[in-house]
This record gives C-alpha cells, sequence and structure tokens, in this order.
C-alpha cells in the first residue's frame, strides 16, 4: 500500500475566534499557535491582518513556528482596480508571512448578488489575486467560497475559478462546504471530479460542521484524493 502525504491547516485562530462567546487576545493567540505547532501542524492560519485590534497586534509580533508555515488570510481584489492597487490584499501581503490565503467566490449567486459583479470579472479577481501574491514571493492558496453550493449550481463556473487559481500559480485550492449542509457522498462525489481534472496533490478541502458532518465529509474527501485538509 502506497502511503500518500496530508497536509493539516488550522484555522483555530480565526475560524475558531468566532465562535461565539470566544475571545482571543493576541497573547492567547501565540500560545495556540505554539501548541499547534509542537502538534505537527502544516499551516498555521494567524488570522485577518487589519480585521480588528486583536489582529493588528498579533501579526504586529507574530508567532515564529519551529516547523509549521504561519500564514495571513484575506480576500481576492475588489473589481475596478488592480491587485498592486487593493488596499485589502496590500494588508495580507504586509503582513510579512511566508504563506496566504485567499477567500474567493466560486457561486454564481453570491458573485452576482453579494458582490455586485460579472462572473468572469470575478475569475479575473482570483487569477491577479493569487498571480500577484505568487509574483511576490508568497506560497498562495484560495479558500473557494461556497465551492460546493456553487457547483451544485453551475459546475463549469465554479471549476473555471478553481482553474484561473491554479494557472495562476497557488499551492492549493480548498473546496469550501461554506454552509455545512453537504453530505459526504456529495462531497466524495464533487471532490473526486475535482481531483480528476486537477490532481489532488493541489486540492484541499475545508468543510464546515453546522450539520456536524465535517469530520465525516473530510474522509470522504480523502478519499476522492484530497490531501490538503482545513
Amino acid at each position: 500500500m502506497t502511503k500518500e502525504r496530508l497536509y493539516l491547516f488550522d484555522t483555530t485562530l480565526r475560524d475558531g475566534q468566532q465562535t461565539q462567546g470566544v475571545d482571543f487576545s493576541a497573547a492567547d493567540k501565540r500560545r495556540i499557535a505554539e501548541a499547534l505547532d509542537d502538534l505537527g501542524i502544516d499551516y498555521i492560519e494567524g488570522g485577518w491582518p487589519g480585521a480588528n485590534p486583536v489582529d493588528t497586534e498579533f501579526f504586529a509580533n507574530p508567532p515564529r513556528p519551529k516547523r509549521a508555515k504561519f500564514l495571513a488570510f484575506g480576500m481576492t481584489k475588489r473589481a475596478g482596480r488592480s491587485a498592486e492597487n487593493d488596499e485589502v490584499l496590500a494588508g495580507v501581503l504586509n503582513a510579512g508571512t511566508e504563506t496566504v490565503c485567499l477567500v474567493g467566490k466560486t457561486h454564481v449567486f453570491h458573485v452576482e448578488t453579494a458582490l455586485g459583479i460579472t462572473n468572469d470579472e470575478n475569475i479575473e479577481n482570483v487569477r491577479a489575486s493569487i498571480a500577484h501574491c505568487v509574483a511576490q514571493g508568497r506560497e498562495t492558496m484560495l479558500d473557494a467560497e461556497h465551492f460546493f453550493d456553487g457547483y451544485r449550481a453551475d459546475p463549469d463556473y465554479a471549476l473555471s475559478c478553481v482553474e484561473a487559481a491554479l494557472d495562476a500559480g497557488a499551492r492549493w485550492v480548498a473546496l469550501c462546504d461554506t454552509n455545512g449542509g453537504t453530505l459526504p457522498a456529495e462531497i466524495y462525489a464533487v471532490t473526486a471530479a475535482v481531483c480528476e481534472r486537477f490532481g489532488g496533490d493541489r486540492i484541499g478541502i475545508h468543510t464546515h460542521n453546522d450539520t456536524e458532518n465535517a469530520v465525516a465529509n473530510t474522509l470522504a474527501a480523502v478519499d476522492a484524493g484530497a490531501r490538503h485538509l482545513l
């Protein structure tokens, strides 16, 4: 039996911080990062630089993991401006982490309704943002927001977003079940289709636990070929 490497990405310092009743200080976040590094986590997401005073303080004096890659999180550039002139994207890069993760839309409904832009503009936002971060020497990944809902609505468009990120140099694209409502059989089928097209060595899975299926969905995605686990 051939063993294949799985890469673990921990989002406690951002996703975990959004949990009701959780209020990390910058010192708390440093201690958690150290514990995650000791556990052997591959990627530790520190948060969104500039999003709040705690994250601003945290990134001003970040942890220095011995093993893990520490990274900043942000979003793809906005339409109507270049990646080089987008202040939100600049904030992520200015955090100085060797790795960055950008969230980008992959569901036509959210592109048209939440962003109010065309589908082609969104794909260009993804492509240009990833390409800019890669050009700055950063290992870059895309968190493909609402991917499973997007694939259900328009699979060609959802796959086009993944393709744009990978063609621009993304190391990983994580397929995100943002609403947490997709069940394991569908996670497996969709992830298998994505891995068959692009190769699982660049595909990740990011499940939410709204229906208590996050662990089962993650394992289904691994069985389907994903090798990067958020």
